[in-house]
């Protein structure tokens, strides 16, 4: 498995990654409904693309083809993103880049890091550590979506 920094030619394969993986793994917590607003089948390359650029973004790839990828928002100490495709989950990917983007934070200095998790990530990140500090209800186009926005400490 390579785990490497972000790049610019990788949008279009992390966008199919993300779309594929929340219809896919995400389906079992989430209506149809929810993940059509999750994850549109036309994104927004323009804002994904900032995003990943503006972020510590990195790619984990089996073979040459991406196996999943996860950023952190360092400014606000916040663990954004971190979807794993559907073919390889439970092979460690995961693990892998979730122990990079707390590398990466540790190495900045954040002492807690935020993630907002979704229902079917929950038992992921309890068990890295992350606590719940609130159940929420995030509205996207008028659906709302549970997730849970939990902490861990770094130090």
């Amino acid at each position: 498995m390579e785990l490497r920094a972000y790049r610019s030619q990788d949008l279009a394969e992390v966008l199919r990654l993300f779309y594929e993986t929340v219809h896919t793994i995400n389906a079992r917590d989430y209506t149809p409904a929810q993940l059509a607003v999750w994850a549109p089948e036309q994104p927004d390359m323009a804002r994904w693309a900032k995003s990943l650029v503006a972020h510590r973004s990195f790619v984990a790839l089996e073979e040459g083809v991406l196996a999943g990828f996860a950023d952190l928002d360092v400014e606000n100490a916040y663990f954004d993103r971190l979807y794993v495709s559907a073919a390889m989950q439970r092979r460690g990917v995961g693990t892998l880049l979730a122990n990079r983007i707390e590398q990466e934070a540790a190495c900045c200095a954040i002492e807690k890091l935020l993630v907002e998790a979704s229902v079917t990530a929950l038992s992921f990140f309890e068990r890295r550590g992350y606590v719940v500090l609130q159940e929420q209800q995030v509205e996207r186009c008028g659906i709302l979506l549970t997730n849970y926005r939990m902490e861990k400490s770094l130090d």
